[in-house]
């Protein structure tokens, strides 16, 4: 099948042809025929299998109809993140480049005042994160009146990231009749469950179970123990000639840790997590995408929603904790029909994550064959380690030893000077004046 069999407009078929697309992915099949007739859907499908593109598409066509009217929108899009918000507007400026409308992202982290004014000029549509939408309706920025179409995407992260109540306080807001969108890449109970609280009559669209994993990955174990995760991914790195690639760690710490450590060996890396300025944040993204840094050593919540084109390498530098997350970090590459790796690195402690990623996958994940030479590489530079804090443990021995021997020493000196029997010295026959004036009974002294 064809986009132009799926009854999108002229121009929206333009934009999406000069984008380099001549068939809908299995998502985007399914879901844009259900949109343009304004039923209300549920998508499951994972992650880079174009469910952003399944929405934005047939959202284009919406908007032929009508105008933008000055702080009422008639589509909001809600994302848990600012990265997804981003991506989403790009997708609006990708495809609808022959279209005429008014697009505002409302995200945390950028100027609220800026937002305000691009707002009463009037929207079309609103890309948000919760917390800054909820700020800007509080001031009465943003009516609702007109809102025609509401879009949840990433419903699940969503739910991590404890968003429900302020989604549950927007729908309480906009218009009892609306088309309802909602995605996810995961489908929980408590994910089901919002589904039918949200969405009327809908229709379900799940085109992949959400534990299988993207067909054009290869999986591999990396066993390494704790102190040596750094030294095997950067032999992997030069063995594998890895040019780009996202690196995923647990805890932000890790993160500088990891950049640090990348860049101190001549790589060029950047970070990418939560506690970043969403400025810098931003920044970060479009220069990797553009090619001036090799490596982004990111959190899950920050890359989420990232989309670089041909992006052929993702490293787990740490197991995942959640077993579904695993498919999302390792989404970031083989999109699109491109083929992709993914390394983990595992450690003993991480066998329960590791048994619990395969049972979802429903695949034993290989071990990556590190060469001997790469492992002779590995365990020297673990002897460098081990015998530099082996002179350094000799070292501060040595100096314990010599400070705890210091004390003895001086005694014995102590006790070997004998006692002089020179005469004393004093001021000799003469009483200092400032003696006499506080001693005036002292005569000559002798």
């Amino acid at each position: 099948m064809f986009f132009n069999e799926l009854g999108l407009g002229e121009k929206t078929l333009k934009g999406v042809c000069e984008a380099g697309y001549e068939t809908p992915t299995p998502v985007q099949e399914q879901v844009i025929p259900y949109v343009l007739n304004r039923c209300d859907v549920f998508g499951c499908a994972q992650t880079g299998t174009g469910k952003t593109a399944s929405f934005t598409l047939p959202l284009l066509d919406i908007l032929e109809s009508g105008r933008a009217r000055a702080r009422m929108p008639r589509i909001l899009i809600l994302a848990p993140t600012r990265e997804l918000a981003h991506q989403v507007a790009v997708n609006f400026s990708t495809y609808g480049k022959y279209h005429k409308f008014k697009l505002v992202l409302i995200i945390g982290g950028e100027s609220i005042y800026e937002q305000e004014r691009k707002l009463t000029q009037g929207a079309d549509i609103l890309i948000a994160t919760p917390g800054r939408f909820l700020d800007l309706f509080d001031r009465g920025k943003i009516m609702l009146h007109a809102l025609e179409v509401i879009v949840i995407d990433e419903a699940d992260r969503m739910l991590d990231m404890g968003f429900i109540p302020e989604i549950e306080k927007i729908f309480s807001l906009i218009p009892a009749k609306r088309q309802t969108l909602m995605f996810s890449a995961t489908v929980s109970p408590e994910v089901r469950k919002l589904s039918q609280t949200f969405l009327k009559d809908f229709v379900e669209v799940s085109v992949s179970p959400s534990s299988k994993a993207a067909e054009t990955v290869q999986h591999y174990l990396v066993r390494v123990g704790s102190r040596d995760k750094r030294k095997a991914l950067r032999h992997i790195i030069q063995a594998e000639s890895v040019k780009s690639a996202i690196i995923f760690c647990n805890r932000k710490r890790d993160i500088s840790t990891l950049c640090a450590s990348l860049t101190r060996h001549g790589y060029n890396a950047a970070p990418l997590h939560g506690d970043l300025h969403q400025t810098r944040r931003t920044e970060t993204l479009n220069i990797f995408k553009q090619g001036q840094i090799d490596f982004l050593v990111a959190s899950d919540v920050a890359a989420r929603g990232i989309d670089v084109a041909e992006l052929d390498f993702v490293f787990n530098f740490d197991v995942p904790v959640n077993a579904e997350e695993y498919v999302h970090r390792i989404g970031r590459t083989g999109r699109a029909g491109r083929s992709g790796r993914a390394f983990m690195f595992v450690t003993k402690e991480d066998s329960i994550f590791l048994k619990s990623i395969q049972k979802l996958l429903k695949l034993d994940i290989p071990e990556y064959p590190l060469s001997i030479k790469d492992k002779r590489a590995v365990m020297e530079d673990k002897q460098e380690q081990d015998q530099g804090q082996g002179q350094e443990t000799v070292f501060k021995k040595s100096k314990a030893k010599k400070s705890a021997a210091e004390p003895q020493k001086k005694q014995k000196m102590r006790s070997e000077k004998p006692f002089s029997n020179d005469p004393v010295i004093g001021f000799g026959d003469v009483t200092p004046a400032f003696m006499k004036n506080y001693f005036p009974h002292l005569g000559p002294m002798s």
